[in-house]
């Protein structure tokens, strides 16, 4: 998987997502407005977007972030931002809030997502909040399906991707091409998204669900959850 990550992290301005995120970091500054914190960790902080908006919104908030992309890791280092490459449960220290972004929780499948979750729980303080999105099962047959091509000049990238039912699972193939000197060069990898209801994820950790807020961005079906928990 991290080598996959490494290549979405290369074509992630290219999809569209920078479009995205703002609207749905607001529904996290909402929530963050509404509490007293002074550290959060961002789980999956890709290149250290949200983290940076932070930095300037709560100054007085001690942040850090960690991806299992060392490309994105470098793009948050890049930022001036606190950020490391390791795997949650291999962290130290405990935090007032967690967030994990954009569907980051769908990049686990049902085994890694209780474990993911037990270590949330343990680097929470208590009564802090665990606060992330997921995708719905429309978002995936729907509106992620199918297949994107992105030309950039010096960058090429197609993607092609589907939901497999009977499995719960949304594939992504990537494929992208990358011109060095007078010819491109070619990487291609896979990324699997898992769907999660909201009533499965209940079931698999002891923080209580506080609040749940469906999100349409692209129409008025609802493409995503954004849950705050706490623990």
């Amino acid at each position: 998987m991290p080598n996959a990550l490494d290549l979405y992290a290369k074509v992630e301005d290219l999809l569209g997502v920078h479009e995205v995120t703002p609207i749905l970091n607001e529904y996290y500054f909402d929530t963050l407005d509404t509490l007293e914190f002074k550290t959060l960790l961002d789980v999956g902080c890709g290149s250290g977007g949200f983290l940076e908006e932070l930095s300037i919104g709560y100054p007085h908030v001690k942040t850090k972030g960690i991806d299992l992309s060392p490309i994105m890791v470098e793009m948050t280092k890049a930022k001036g931002l606190n950020a490391e490459c390791i795997d949650l449960c291999k962290l130290d220290g405990k935090y007032d809030v967690i967030t994990a972004i954009f569907d980051m929780v769908n990049y686990l499948d049902k085994k890694s997502l209780k474990r993911f979750l037990g270590c949330v729980e343990e680097r929470l303080e208590e009564g802090g909040h665990f606060i992330f999105d997921i995708n719905t099962l429309y978002a995936f047959k729907v509106v992620a399906a199918g297949s994107y091509i992105k030309d950039a000049g010096e960058r090429f990238v197609t993607i092609d991707s589907d939901y497999e039912e009977d499995r719960g699972e949304y594939f992504m193939d990537f494929t992208l091409f990358e011109k060095e000197g007078d010819a491109f060069v070619k990487s291609q990898d896979s990324i699997t998204q898992t769907y999660h209801t909201v009533a499965e994820i209940e079931k698999l950790t002891n923080m209580k669900l506080v609040s749940k807020q469906p999100i349409a961005i692209y129409g008025d079906e609802v493409e995503k959850f954004y849950l705050v928990f706490k623990k």
